[in-house]
């Protein structure tokens, strides 16, 4: 296989227990309650809602700038498919940086579950947004989406199979690649979404737009925190380290043809792993 860039190493696949020491721990793919078919789209929408508005309030993929930076001029583009959108993630903030050095960039959010009111306001607050209204299945990509296509905190939700269909179908596409992920298999990642709750509970009478659905399911009914929590501790337990990356994309057939970097970045208090792959010239 090519040669894989490392910005920063971690351990992959440790986590910490209580004496301070460490010990392996595989990936486990427990159900998420957002992945599944059944579940009520209006409180899945609720929860990429919360997701949304955390990201772009944090700056949570600040470190993601320079990488997006290198993956758009390697693409030779000015246009983001956003794959896995669920309520835009980081985008709107990110965007606002990133419109400095690209002013004519394009962002176009899709999902396999669209949260359409969510990308409707995204576009209204900034107009350089798009959204495809049907289903678009990540593995799969139709041939009519051109742009450099981003994951924010989406990865997890495939497994390994499916996420290697992902990247090849990137690489069957000659289409630059940029995955993000905001936790990692680890005890601190996990002590972070024990508090999801919380979070959920302070912030949503701030969230946008406004529905009523969203009060009587955090407050009265408090399906959203209960199901925020359950899909955050996953989430965690799902996520890929760079070494796991490493493997993905040892069974993407002809590799060779891209660069790829993966790594693992500070974002305030907590991390950033990412992958990146575009076209050799």
């Amino acid at each position: 296989m090519q040669k894989i860039l490392f910005s920063k190493k971690q351990s992959d696949g440790e986590i910490l227990n209580l004496s301070g020491k460490t010990h392996a721990m595989g990936r486990i793919h427990l159900f998420e309650f957002e992945d599944q078919q059944w579940f009520p789209n209006f409180l899945r929408d609720y929860g990429t809602d919360f997701l949304q508005f955390l990201s772009n309030k944090t700056k949570l993929y600040k470190p993601a700038i320079p990488i997006l930076e290198k993956g758009l001029k390697a693409s030779n583009t000015n246009q983001i498919v956003d794959l896995a959108s669920g309520g835009g993630g980081g985008l709107l903030w990110l965007n606002q940086e990133l419109l400095k050095t690209h002013p004519d960039l394009k962002i176009v959010l899709t999902d396999y579950y669209p949260n359409l009111s969510a990308f409707e306001h995204t576009k209204k607050q900034a107009p350089n947004f798009e959204f495809i209204n049907t289903s678009i299945d990540a593995r799969k990509v139709p041939e009519s989406l051109k742009g450099f296509r981003t994951q924010f905190l989406s990865l997890h939700h495939f497994r390994p199979d499916d996420a290697v269909q992902i990247l090849q179908n990137a690489v069957d596409s000659n289409t630059g690649i940029g995955i993000f992920e905001a936790q990692e298999r680890s005890f601190p990642s996990i002590l972070a979404m024990l508090f999801s709750p919380i979070s959920v509970l302070l912030t949503t009478p701030f969230i946008r737009p406004f529905k009523i659905g969203r009060l009587i399911f955090t407050y009265l009914i408090p399906l959203v925190p209960l199901f925020v929590l359950w899909d955050g501790v996953v989430s965690s337990l799902r996520t890929y380290s760079v070494t796991e990356m490493e493997d993905l994309v040892s069974k993407v057939k002809n590799n060779e043809t891209y660069h790829w970097e993966i790594g693992r970045e500070k974002s305030g208090p907590g991390v950033m792993l990412y992958l990146l792959g575009t076209k050799k010239k």
